[in-house]
């Protein structure tokens, strides 16, 4: 099997971390990496640091250290920008294979699961600094809008996993990676 570098980007409540736990539990030879945990660890807080550099620095370690040990990482982190998506999504670990996942949920939906998380408003303040993935990223949007549409874009996700056909054929983006 390949090791894999997995990058979760979305907004909060979207479900990152549902799909990086679910694929953890599934899979032993994924770890989950959590850029909240490594804030939490070092600063005490989940909130973005005083060193977001280090913070990311930690997390890119860590994910190399994974990789050439064989584990395929999973990057739990709302990466909103293409820089920190380039930054994550690149490794100098070879034949890692990287992938960007982009969760897709209805933004009423979003709103409604901040709401109950008690963080109403994250909607609207990711809005401001969220951009597009670079059309050079390979990307598979995950949809998660109810069970339902999470099971469906988790059997696709397991399915490449598990694939040996290369992924960034042509013939394969269509299936797999539906632009939503």
């Amino acid at each position: 099997m390949p090791v894999w570098n997995l990058v979760l980007s979305g907004y909060p409540g979207s479900g990152k971390t549902v799909l990086a736990r679910r694929l953890v539990t599934d899979h032993s030879d994924f770890i989950r990496l959590s850029v909240d945990d490594i804030r939490l660890m070092y600063f005490g807080s989940t909130e973005p640091s005083q060193d977001e550099e280090f913070v990311y620095n930690c997390l890119a370690s860590l994910r190399d250290l994974a990789l050439r040990n064989g584990y395929s990482s999973i990057l739990d982190c709302t990466a909103p920008t293409n820089t920190t998506r380039e930054f994550l999504l690149n490794t100098k670990v070879e034949n890692a294979i990287r992938l960007l996942v982009q969760m897709v949920v209805d933004k009423k939906e979003l709103e409604r699961r901040n709401k109950a998380t008690g963080i109403a408003g994250a909607v609207d303040a990711w809005d401001r600094s969220w951009q597009p993935p670079a059309t050079n990223m390979p990307v598979m949007k995950f949809r998660n809008d109810d069970k339902n549409s999470f099971e469906t874009s988790y059997y696709l996700l397991t399915e490449l996993l598990r694939s040996k056909v290369n992924p960034y054929r042509r013939r394969f983006l269509g299936n797999i990676f539906p632009r939503i």
